[in-house]
């Protein structure tokens, strides 16, 4: 850069904080390129599996909306994709897994996530169908796996199970409830761990364990390293004014912010300061105040699962698998949305696939007024119906929110503007 002399030190400064970036973020880009389909769901194919008759869905890599009335199978939609993205974790515990053991540990897998009745896998197949129940992944890859299963099965059946086990990206599940203020009780050594799966299905069990996993580094290390995290975990500490940490077998909110401070690396000498980044990002804490996870909003502990997933690194845009969130609107304020929404395209973009079920107007519109193609956004919405008269679930896809045509919660708003035109007008 060549150096002016009206130029302040705080604008080199900036300049070159922008050149870091900028250079980061060019290799970043490069190595999303080059993973980004290791770690994909590209398409999931449903056969007279619950509600499903026959449903495809093509998932984007960035950010997929799952929307429908209640009972058209938002849930078991991302409960089955997940548990087949479940082969992950499989493989990576013992890579030489065979198939009866690969089969074994699917069965239990979906038993877990969907706890049927009488703990049958039977009770899954679609009511009144006559063939075999059928589940299958297509991963970016070429990767598939594909599970067969009647009504008397007592395990599921692998059909097709190739490169499969190159398949190592784990994925995320973030269930409808927080789960921040029940680790500590489905974390104690003293508990009952039946008990405990009579009560949270496999999506709160998975994520009670990711939310207890330990990092070996730093995070305000990281922030500063990583400019994935950087641009993201700040804004979700800003969003909820402190982080959740884990102290003592639970988590407590200790309200603080980042902010930008001296670096304790930066020299004194006037000249290498204008060449270099003499700031670092750090938590700042408040003294003194620290607060039970329970005794804080239950929407702050949503975000708060978001910042901890990040914070450990179980979530790793660019290298983890996708991260799937049911109703993440639930129990959080209505302000907070837009700002969430930025956070996730923020994720989109660093390689993140995300797929979320919502019941929510105001996050669709979110989703839909922020996405910015021309920053690589893409926003897919897979709109779950009933035709009249059939009780089988049907699947519309758009990539664009204006062609959603089968949504029930824009007919809902819709139908309430209206009435609200009809009393202002007498």
């Amino acid at each position: 850069m060549r150096r002016t002399k009206n130029t302040s030190g705080y604008e080199r400064r900036a300049y070159f904080r922008v050149q870091v970036r900028a250079v980061a973020d060019r290799v970043l880009d490069q190595g999303i390129v080059n993973n980004r389909e290791v770690m994909m769901i590209d398409q999931l194919e449903l056969k007279n599996f619950t509600s499903f008759g026959d449903l495809n869905i093509d998932f984007s890599p960035k950010i997929n909306v799952i929307i429908g009335e209640n009972g058209t199978g938002k849930t078991h939609l991302l409960k089955a994709a997940y548990g087949l993205c479940a082969g992950a974790s499989f493989f990576k515990s013992k890579p030489d897994l065979g198939k009866a053991e690969l089969e074994a540990a699917l069965t239990a897998k979906f038993l877990r996530l969907f706890m049927p009745l009488d703990n049958k896998l039977g009770k899954m197949h679609l009511h009144g169908a006559r063939e075999h129940a059928s589940l299958t992944a297509q991963f970016a890859e070429g990767q598939k796996v594909n599970a067969i299963f009647f009504n008397n099965s007592s395990e599921l059946s692998i059909k097709d199970s190739q490169s499969y086990a190159k398949y190592r990206a784990e994925p995320v599940f973030i269930p409808t409830k927080e789960v921040l203020s029940l680790v500590k009780g489905m974390a104690d050594e003293t508990h009952d761990q039946k008990t405990v799966e009579l009560i949270f299905d496999d999506g709160y069990v998975d994520l009670a364990k990711a939310l207890t996993k330990s990092s070996d580094e730093d995070l305000d290390v990281r922030i500063n390293q990583d400019p994935r995290l950087s641009s993201i975990v700040p804004q979700l500490v800003s969003l909820i004014g402190g982080r959740y940490q884990w102290e003592n077998g639970g988590f407590c909110f200790q309200p603080g912010e980042y902010r930008e401070k001296p670096s304790p690396k930066r020299t004194n000498s006037k000249s290498a300061q204008a060449y270099q980044d003499s700031t670092v990002t750090e938590f700042v804490a408040e003294s003194g105040r620290q607060y039970s996870s329970s005794m804080t909003a239950e929407g702050f502990r949503k975000i708060g699962i978001l910042h901890r997933l990040l914070s450990n690194g179980v979530l790793s845009p660019g290298s983890s698998g996708p991260l799937f969130w049911d109703e993440p609107e639930s129990n959080m304020n209505p302000k907070l949305m837009k700002q969430l929404v930025q956070v996730l395209l923020e994720l989109s973009r660093n390689g993140q696939q995300v797929i979320i079920g919502t019941h929510d107007y105001v996050l669709l519109k979110w989703l839909d007024l922020l996405s910015d193609k021309g920053a690589g956004d893409h926003v897919r919405y897979h709109s779950l119906y009933r035709k009249e008269g059939v009780g089988e679930v049907y699947i519309e896809t758009t990539d664009e929110y204006d062609g959603v045509s089968k949504s029930a919660i824009s007919n809902a708003f819709a139908e309430l503007y209206d009435a609200d035109v009809k009393r202002a007008l007498g």
